[in-house]
């Protein structure tokens, strides 16, 4: 290969590599066991695996900040806000996770900085960015020296109404630039500049949390790589890593960004504009929607407990992969997942000490995917595999077989609720939509989500196992920009300056990394007068006046309608109110094209494969099968990242890309 771009994803299980040759467009793949200890180790054996490469460019999916947010590692976390605002974190929101109904009570948990942590500034900005009471220096040293006298080095500002006007926040990182030079400080103003004190905060608070591992991360594996490289946003752009250390909050869904934007180039290509995508990893299983090519993006996710309000796609993730832990609860029930083995130990026919039932270990009892992994890298032991399964199954009172399909069953579910709960939030009926399927346990239940949702169809892409780390290479550099103006009578001259303000900022952005032709994609956050939540609407491009005005409420009007049955065009009693104006400054890239598939020669295999009942089921490897091949179930298709069962009752037929297209026969 000549001159190569290198996407490397790297998931709780495995590390993708996929190289892309920049002249012929030759695609090469590789995975790799991941190393929770040091994801860099994993990301180096990743890039070494492909021998030597003229690299030009690396993109990086990194699961840094993910982790740490999940498995609730925030310490030495300091927060510093308005005078009189000191418990906006206990305050927070009314809602609750679970319905009062259940027979316990839910308790708030612990904030994301405890009150003993939290100090406070005198000083008062109106909701317009107005001073009221001025910028009090003499607490704001205070507050400095006592963050310093106890060694706390991650500090979160957050000021009220800062997103009007940031002078305050701004003035006080001067003074611990001054008092408390070693602390890491992200201002609110910066990470998000939108209204909303309690999701500012936290977010802030997020970003803050994040900041010294990512920095920590990135020049660890900056020094091992010796080349420049950019990180997988959660917005579905890219950013430079030198760039990316100073807003770490923005690649808390990095991997998962990647594979929707993956999935949903294959299936355009294929014909399929509109898709849902479904990640199957080692640890979890990520649902995204996409529509018309695109993925759909939201400012209301949120990371394991912590709601971080910044643009991202909309990503539904389930604890439901193939590490994922078959146990009894309580009750005397099977139960699979959220829990994982994840790599170390994992499943037990990894034969790495693991101790516990995985959903691997069902597929392997079953006969539906190989005894290894990786073409044959990872040995499976079988043996390990059925004892685990046979000591599960006498404990519940069934055979075996009941065991590891019931296992596969409640797998399925959780991951088709996922899907239903992110097509029905938008008013999407499941069954008009295609499902892509990838990851390395993401084809494994497509007959099942078939049934259970009822899909037309089921689309597996070609080394679906590195649909992630392909995603990586089709993503534009991206940043977004947004500024809160609430009002029901929006002046044309004010919103044409704020959005140009805005487009100037993403300018200067996208000129440090090099675009000097940036495209600017608006939009605007609106709601009818007395709603608490808006509808974001993209906005069309060009001079800002009143028919442009006029354009953007009508596409709040249809997309209110669509998705909540009603709107309330012309009717004065319900004004439309304007909330936030955005900006997103993208640096276009060459994506790489998709070829058209050529099998290779070989002639299908057998083994005993247990789907209703045990069968003698035709094994056939994914590259003999030429386009236009129709496989019948039972059967099953295998390569080298993932295997994919094909029930009886079902067809799967080859497009002219290599895809698998599964539907009922």
């Amino acid at each position: 290969m000549q001159s190569v771009r290198i996407g490397v994803d790297t998931g709780g299980t495995f590390t993708d590599v996929v190289a892309v040759d920049e002249q012929t467009g030759e695609i090469v793949t590789t995975k790799t066991p991941s190393t929770p200890a040091n994801p860099a180790d994993g990301f180096i054996a990743g890039i070494q695996k492909l021998g030597e490469l003229d690299v030009s460019s690396v993109v990086h999916g990194t699961t840094v900040a993910t982790n740490q947010l999940l498995e609730d590692r925030i310490a030495n976390l300091g927060f510093i806000t308005t005078e009189g605002f000191e418990f906006v974190l206990e305050i927070a929101r009314q809602s609750v996770p679970d319905s009062y109904g259940n027979s316990y009570f839910w308790v708030k948990p612990p904030r994301i900085v405890p009150v003993h942590l939290v100090r406070t500034v005198g000083g008062r900005l109106d909701h317009l960015g107005n001073e009221v009471r001025p910028f009090s220096i003499e607490q704001a040293v205070e507050v400095a020296r006592w963050f310093r006298a106890r060694g706390i080095t991650a500090i979160g500002v957050c000021f009220l109404h800062s997103y009007a006007n940031p002078e305050h926040e701004r003035r006080m990182r001067e003074v611990l630039a001054a008092e408390h030079p070693e602390a890491v400080v992200s201002l609110s103003s910066d990470v998000l500049r939108e209204y909303r004190e309690y999701e500012r905060s936290v977010t802030t608070l997020v970003d803050a949390a994040v900041k010294p591992t990512m920095r920590r991360y990135i020049a660890n594996l900056s020094g091992r790589l010796g080349m420049p490289f950019a990180v997988m946003k959660s917005n579905g752009g890219v950013l430079s890593a030198r760039e990316v250390v100073n807003q770490p909050i923005s690649t808390v869904l990095s991997g998962p960004a990647a594979g929707a934007l993956g999935a949903a180039l294959i299936a355009s290509t294929a014909g399929h504009g509109s898709v849902i995508t479904l990640d199957g990893g080692g640890t979890s299983t990520d649902v995204a929607v996409v529509l018309d090519g695109e993925p759909s993006l939201t400012t209301e996710g949120s990371v394991g407990r912590y709601p971080c309000k910044i643009p991202m796609i909309d990503i539904v993730t389930v604890g439901a992969g193939g590490g994922s832990i078959a146990s009894i609860s309580p009750e005397g029930t099977l139960k699979v997942g959220p829990r994982s083995a994840g790599a170390d130990p994992g499943p037990l026919c990894y034969g790495r000490g693991g101790t516990e039932v995985t959903v691997t270990d069902a597929h392997v009892f079953l006969g539906r995917i190989p005894p290894h992994l990786l073409g044959g890298e990872i040995p499976l032991h079988a043996d390990a595999a059925r004892a685990g399964i046979e000591a599960l199954a006498d404990k519940l009172g069934l055979s075996p077989e009941r065991t590891a399909t019931g296992i596969l069953e409640i797998s399925a579910f959780n991951q088709s609720n996922a899907i239903r709960q992110l097509t029905v939030k938008r008013g999407l009926d499941v069954r008009d939509f295609p499902l892509v399927t990838f990851g390395g346990s993401g084809p494994l239940l497509a007959c099942r989500l078939i049934d259970i949702l009822g899909l037309p169809a089921v689309l597996v892409p070609r080394q679906p196992g590195n649909v992630s780390a392909f995603g990586l290479l089709t993503v534009d550099v991206k940043n977004d920009y947004v500024r809160t103006h609430v009002t029901r009578d929006p002046a044309p001259d004010t919103a044409a300056r704020i959005l140009g303000e805005l487009e100037a900022e993403a300018a200067e952005a996208l000129d440090r990394e090099g675009f000097d032709e940036p495209v600017f994609a608006r939009s605007a956050d609106l709601r009818y007068y007395g709603q608490a939540y808006e509808v974001r609407v993209a906005a069309p491009a060009g001079p800002v006046d009143d028919d442009w005005l006029a354009e953007v409420a009508g596409r709040f009007h249809d997309a209110h309608e669509k998705l909540y049955g009603y709107a309330y065009r012309d009717d004065p009693r319900h004004a439309v109110e304007w909330v936030n104006l955005r900006v997103s400054g993208i640096g276009p890239i060459t994506r790489p094209a998709i070829h058209r598939f050529t099998a290779t020669a070989g002639e299908p295999t057998e083994r005993t494969v247990h789907f209703e009942e045990s069968v003698t089921a035709p094994v056939h490897q994914r590259d003999t099968l030429a386009p236009g091949t129709v496989v019948e179930g039972p059967a099953v298709i295998e390569e080298y990242g993932s295997t994919t069962p094909l029930h009886p009752g079902f067809t799967a037929t080859v497009d002219e890309y290599g895809n698998l297209e599964i539907r009922r026969g």
